[in-house]
């Protein structure tokens, strides 16, 4: 018995479903799934989208022969994905608490530690980069530590700064650009995640590896005024 389906959405998309778990080898077959789909450029696809465990195709009906996309997307999902190779990790600075982080020391009071300690189990792993979304360049992370894995607020905030490092449960994510949220926010970094007018204008990619690095507020303020674009 396979361990996916394919699930048809209307007449313009296919959804290939996985175990619907947060785990980088799921999320890796998805990831894997997406590439073969590029790769096999079938006339009139529109859109390949991955999530945490599925990965959507958006075509035109009118141009896509149906049978041959559902049979590459068959077979790649039950091809085994190559071993991925290991990502290089993206540092993101990060100054912790205060103005920039008014949530970090609810998340201590939920680890029962201090703030420091609370901050430092954030930026003491690397994360895996699951997905993109929400907003431009918003790359949903984990595993956070299970000791400040904090649920979302209960009252969202309508604004958060661009930048802002949050948690929601085991995942994190740094806001790309001035958004209302739910996501307690613990820090703020400096860097821009998205940047329309760059080559690449995402900085983090599905796949990818980050860790997080502390900076004083000083440190911030340098680094917000001489940052680089995204490669």
């Amino acid at each position: 018995m396979s361990d996916w389906r394919l699930v048809r959405v209307g007449d313009a998309s296919l959804v290939v479903e996985f175990a619907q778990e947060i785990d980088p080898a799921v999320n890796a077959r998805a990831l894997a799934v997406g590439e073969a789909v590029r790769a096999a450029r079938h006339p009139g696809v529109l859109d390949v989208v991955e999530g945490y465990c599925s990965v959507a195709v958006a075509f035109d009906p009118l141009r896509t022969a149906i049978e041959p996309l559902i049979a590459d997307l068959e077979a790649a999902a039950e091809r085994a994905p190559a071993e991925e190779a290991a990502a290089a990790e993206v540092t993101l600075p990060v100054c912790y608490g205060g103005g920039y982080g008014p949530d970090l020391e609810a998340v201590a009071a939920f680890a029962g530690c201090s703030p420091a300690e609370a901050a430092a189990l954030h930026h003491g792993a690397a994360y895996r980069v699951y997905m993109l979304g929400f907003l431009p360049g918003f790359a949903y992370m984990g595993s956070v530590d299970p000791r400040i894995a904090v649920p979302r607020r209960s009252r969202p905030r309508l604004r958060v700064p661009a930048g802002s490092v949050g948690i929601a449960r085991f995942q994190t994510g740094v806001y790309p650009a001035e958004a209302p949220g739910g996501w307690h926010l613990i820090g703020r970094c400096p860097l821009k995640m998205f940047d329309p007018g760059a080559s690449n204008p995402f900085r983090l990619q599905p796949g990818g590896a980050v860790r997080f690095v502390p900076i004083t507020e000083a440190e911030y303020r340098r680094a917000e005024g001489c940052q680089a674009a995204p490669a």
